[in-house]
């Protein structure tokens, strides 16, 4: 009999395969930090033993989720500004408040909050873009969480860097300080095409490829920053990140709500990610991505929660249902976007776009035993007729018990365990107070 660091028997698995299976009475084998096996809770139990073994005869246990797009640190912006459109939002609200508050005790605090709220969430690794990402490492690094750090890039000062010059090299310091940890990568993350000159795109483009980095930036978010630029370019924005070549499979373009079909096919054939953030297009009445279209040409579509100062949470779950959902109106198809291809979009897709799937995405011997457990036993989950539909269509972040990264415990029976929440709560209570008498 073998001995392994831990066997978790569930009631389901949603490996989160091409086959699309659910596995029923299955157990997850882990050693050192990777699945070693699925099989039969009762060839388990005749294979291995092991250090500690949970017993979840009601729960399904799915692949971490993967959300492809967040600003952490923002959470302490929560509430902040609402029911704003987007430039109103950004002009007069957030980047005065950023330029007035933020700094690195700042986006510490802001990350800790976001992360524990993402892991109680269910969600085990995120795309990040914010400044001072170093103090967003320090807080990934400790919990046991996995990142990818955006190496921000914007054309005008701000508290984290002066110019393009130290943007680049403030992030090529935070790639080279990371780039043996085993849960953090990095990824260049130009802010946007209306804030980033084609000069520093262009030596941006270099840069990745030679390192071998995602892109990440926010495209066609807005009807208006397409008409922007068409007055300030003669063209579109995808247009013209086309002509300096930034449409790659490196590019995980955010939000992507105003797309002609000339410009699905351009994403296709192009290989472009996609970052679906559909409750902050829906708070902000940025607009609708042609989700159904894209996935019909063949596009891999992730989805991203944004910031909780746009959303205002940070909760896959409800982006995942609102992703199907969206997608079935926008496209007037029920058939668009299934329940399985919804946890795709959540768990491999934003793998994919990463580079990270043959780490993680998906629960398969040899990659990181990245595991969530959501209980089904409430009331809210009967009948169970379909896991993988109860899952995406009825269940929520609540039902969230378990959360493990590469085999670690990061929360159990839905307490941290690596994270203080008293301490998290009682800081942004703090940081509420400053920003609440200081504001203009």
């Amino acid at each position: 009999m073998q001995t392994v660091d831990l066997i978790i028997n569930a009631r389901w698995i949603v490996p989160v395969t091409a086959s699309q299976q659910v596995l029923e009475n299955h157990a997850v084998i882990v050693k050192d930090s990777r699945i070693v096996a699925l099989l039969p809770q009762q060839q388990a139990t005749q294979l291995y033993t092991a250090a500690a073994t949970h017993d979840m005869n009601e729960h399904c246990l799915i692949p971490g989720l993967i959300n492809n797009h967040a600003h952490t640190a923002m959470s302490l912006f929560r509430g902040l500004a609402d029911d704003l459109p987007l430039m109103t939002w950004l002009n007069d609200h957030i980047w005065p408040a950023e330029k007035q508050f933020v700094g690195d005790s700042f986006v510490e605090s802001g990350s800790a909050l976001a992360i524990a709220e993402m892991i109680r969430g269910g969600t085990t690794c995120f795309n990040d873009m914010y400044f001072f990402p170093d103090a967003t490492a320090r807080i990934v690094d400790r919990c046991g969480i996995r990142a990818s750090l955006g190496m921000v890039i914007i054309e005008f000062p701000t508290n984290w860097a002066a110019n393009v010059d130290e943007y680049m090299h403030k992030g090529q310091q935070l790639h080279d300080h990371y780039r043996h940890h085993p849960r953090i990568t990095t990824a260049y993350a130009p802010h946007a095409p209306y804030t980033v000159a084609d000069t520093t795109l262009e030596e941006i483009i270099v840069n990745a490829e030679e390192m071998d980095l995602p892109i990440h930036m926010h495209i066609h978010e807005t009807a208006a920053e397409v008409s922007q630029s068409v007055e300030d370019f003669s063209m579109r924005p995808l247009e013209r990140l086309k002509q300096i070549g930034l449409l790659s499979p490196r590019l995980i373009a955010v939000h992507m709500t105003q797309l002609s079909h000339e410009e699905i096919e351009w994403c296709a054939e192009a290989g472009v990610h996609i970052a679906h953030c559909p409750e902050s297009n829906l708070k902000l009445a940025s607009g609708f991505c042609p989700v159904n279209e894209l996935d019909k040409q063949g596009v891999n579509i992730t989805i991203g929660t944004d910031g909780a100062a746009s959303n205002n949470d940070l909760d896959m779950f409800a982006e995942m249902r609102q992703a199907a959902l969206l997608a079935k109106a926008v496209g007037q198809d029920p058939g668009a976007i299934p329940a399985h291809k919804a946890i795709e979009m959540a768990t491999i897709n934003a793998a994919k776009s990463l580079g990270l799937e043959q780490q993680t995405g998906s629960l398969e011997v040899g990659k990181y035993a990245d595991l969530v457990a959501v209980d089904m036993s409430s009331l809210e989950s009967q009948p169970m007729f379909d896991v993988v539909s109860q899952l995406v269509y009825a269940t929520g972040r609540d039902k969230v018990t378990d959360v493990w990264v590469a085999g670690k415990q990061l929360l159990t029976s839905r307490q941290l365990t690596t994270l203080n929440e008293t301490k998290i709560i009682a800081d942004a209570q703090q940081w509420a107070n400053k920003i609440g008498s200081q504001r203009p």
